[in-house]
């Protein structure tokens, strides 16, 4: 026979009790990622955990609760500035990918899916055949940058070392991945949820911007994706 509680269909005490702490958990690690420019889940978590003195690894937010996190402290404090924040920095990822467009550029991350802080990278995937031409580009145009590596999760297994760069454009940071041309066709592991990333072309960033700044195009839930 259940106990009274199961079968009135209400939680468990110690399981309500685990889930307001998760819950808090990924509030204070949001917060923690929008104040404090922090871009790495695992380490918000840990630092909220931390602050909240929690040493139990079991009841550590998802990533996606976290995110979700985000995008509800976004919306309750300071909503304007943030629109505003993200507008430059969609902007500014669309005037690269018109002066890199002959490497199909695709945008990628927080700044595509609407929860960028001002603290946030813009995130470019590009496909050529040698990286160095990506440098070159840049070098035609004057751009001043900076040659980096950054490891990608291909799946539930495969990490790999792409080339990249970094340099800056209407005061807002751009972190570039240079991937193979046939890499355009199977997107990387996402960091939030493990599955492919979402990938944006500058048509869909322009229709991003084109539309009510005031309604959902801001929010973690695409309406188009394209490899």
């Amino acid at each position: 026979m259940h106990r009274a509680s199961l079968r009135n269909g209400n939680p468990r005490p110690g399981h309500s009790r685990g889930g307001n702490l998760r819950r808090a958990l990924a509030q204070e690690a949001a917060r923690i990622m929008a104040q404090h420019g922090i871009h790495d889940f695992l380490t918000a978590k840990r630092k909220a955990a931390d602050r909240l003195g929690v040493t139990d690894s079991s009841v550590l937010p998802r990533n996606t609760e976290i995110e979700a996190a985000l995008a509800e402290y976004q919306r309750l404090f300071g909503a304007h500035t943030h629109r505003r924040s993200l507008e430059a920095q969609r902007r500014a990822a669309l005037h690269a990918m018109h002066w890199l467009s002959q490497f199909q550029p695709r945008l990628v991350g927080s700044v595509l899916s609407g929860t960028a802080t001002e603290h946030a990278d813009i995130q470019l995937h590009l496909f050529a055949d040698r990286p160095e031409n990506v440098a070159l580009q840049l070098l035609d145009r004057g751009v001043a940058h900076e040659i980096t590596e950054r490891r990608v999760r291909l799946d539930g297994e495969r990490i790999k070392a792409f080339p990249g760069l970094r340099f800056a454009l209407r005061e807002q940071r751009i972190e570039v991945t240079v991937f193979p041309r046939d890499g355009i066709r199977q997107a990387p592991a996402s960091p939030v949820d493990g599955k492919p990333m979402r990938r944006a072309d500058a048509d869909e960033l322009q229709s991003l911007l084109d539309s009510d700044p005031s309604d959902e195009s801001l929010s973690t839930t695409p309406t188009m994706q394209r490899s």
